[in-house]
């Protein structure tokens, strides 16, 4: 008798754990930086999760150490993480350590323009990332101070239109833009591909067997390189159209000064259309726009970049975690209404490809995209795509900032002594 009660009660207990398991909710960890595209896409994986009993939970991480701490993560196999924030900068460091995703839903939707091959795949040929949104830089600048027609083309109408502004006290600053470590592009980058100039040669070639072949060879000491250093150099110490303190700016500090009004141009990630025109956190909200990018004198054309951030699931994890997590990316891709708020609330292209002349019909920023972006004739990526390359992006960055925060007849001498420390570095 009592072995029967013994009986019952057991299986009494494990209906009753089974059922309160199927009740539980499941979880899915999220690691991403806070930014207005990523806490949007976040906020889309919330309300799915609300509906679809999924607990979502948000691990913040800041930029300065993302891509360190994650990699720790990732190569120690840690399940710490079920999702997390995938960028281009470091797609070929973390592949081998990727969830392949060609298996998602939907993935029939994602630009595969802007998610090449050689940026994402792992080597067995296999995709690793699912579009979140696209960003790239675009060149801002104060539609009540400067008038479409009056833009500048070049750097030098850049530094004559700053000066002018400046000497009628209607800015502090003519150009900001972020100058230190992982802000690059908001400067350096962009000034660079805008003179006709790339860091490796060949110029503008993601190749990497061609990048190998030329022995990763440097453009430190070349014209295109030394003229740019010299344009910021004279930017920050001659015409002062640019902060002083601007060798050490991140994208946050750029940005506060743009948004409080103090400067008339900025380069800046795509998605902080709306943060500028907030009226709550921007002084110069409804009167801000894009533009083509000035170009310097080793140029004669414009240029434009467009690269994706996305979602990439670690390979350590368990495997209902990998398919909770490619279910809830699927089913992300076409949340179109979702992403259509994500594109409101941040002006970041989505990441399905089909909506963009949805919302261009009614979208004046979105056709200002396409014309000064997506329609652009010469496309660039913002990065290079071999494993090396955060250690070539920190040799770079403390090769200019040398440069720049130095003498200016020393220019020269800082980008040769750089030169060889690149190239180790991507030899490595």
């Amino acid at each position: 008798m009592k072995r029967s009660m013994y009986a019952v009660l057991a299986a009494a207990l494990l209906t009753a754990g089974q059922n309160a398991a199927a009740q539980a909710p499941r979880e899915l960890r999220i690691a991403y930086q806070p930014n207005p595209l990523q806490d949007a896409s976040v906020a889309m994986m919330e309300k799915w999760g609300a509906a679809n009993n999924v607990k979502i939970i948000k691990v913040p991480n800041s930029y300065g150490v993302y891509v360190e701490k994650m990699t720790a993560s990732l190569t120690s196999n840690s399940n710490q993480y079920d999702v997390i924030w995938h960028n281009d900068d470091w797609g070929q460091l973390w592949s081998h350590l990727l969830e392949p995703t060609d298996d998602v839903k939907n993935m029939q939707y994602a630009d595969r323009g802007a998610m090449s091959d050689y940026i994402f795949n792992n080597d067995k040929g296999q995709n690793t990332v699912v579009p979140m949104g696209h960003t790239f830089g675009v060149f801002f600048y104060r539609t009540d101070l400067v008038k479409e027609g009056e833009l500048p083309k070049t750097w030098d109408d850049m530094v004559r239109i700053s000066k002018k502004l400046q000497a009628e006290s209607k800015v502090k600053y003519g150009y900001v833009g972020g100058m230190s470590m992982n802000n690059s592009w908001f400067s350096w980058f962009w000034a660079m591909w805008g003179n006709n100039c790339d860091i490796l040669k060949p110029y503008f070639n993601r190749d990497n067997k061609a990048l190998a072949k030329s022995g990763w060879e440097t453009s430190m000491n070349d014209t295109c390189m030394r003229q740019a250093a010299e344009f910021w150099w004279d930017a920050i110490n001659v015409h002062k159209i640019s902060p002083k303190g601007m060798p050490a700016y991140d994208r946050n500090e750029a940005n506060a000064v743009f948004l409080a009004g103090d400067a008339a141009f900025t380069v800046a990630d795509s998605t902080y259309w709306a943060t500028f025109n907030d009226p709550a956190k921007s002084k110069v909200a409804g009167k801000v726009n894009i533009a083509y990018f000035p170009i310097g004198p080793n140029a004669k054309e414009t240029f434009a970049w467009n690269d994706i951030w996305g979602w990439a699931i670690p390979k350590s994890i368990a495997p209902e975690k990998k398919k909770l997590a490619k279910e809830m990316l699927g089913a992300l891709m076409i949340d179109n209404q979702g992403q259509t708020e994500v594109w409101k609330k941040t002006g970041a292209p989505p990441p399905n490809k089909d909506l963009w002349a949805v919302i261009g019909k009614d979208d004046a920023y979105m056709r200002q995209l396409k014309k000064v972006v997506f329609d652009v004739p010469k496309q660039q990526h913002g990065a290079y795509y071999f494993a090396q390359w955060p250690a070539v992006h920190k040799a770079f960055s403390d090769t200019v900032i040398k440069a720049v925060t130095g003498s200016r007849q020393d220019i020269p001498k800082a980008l040769a002594e750089g030169a060889a420390t690149i190239t180790n570095a991507a030899k490595q």
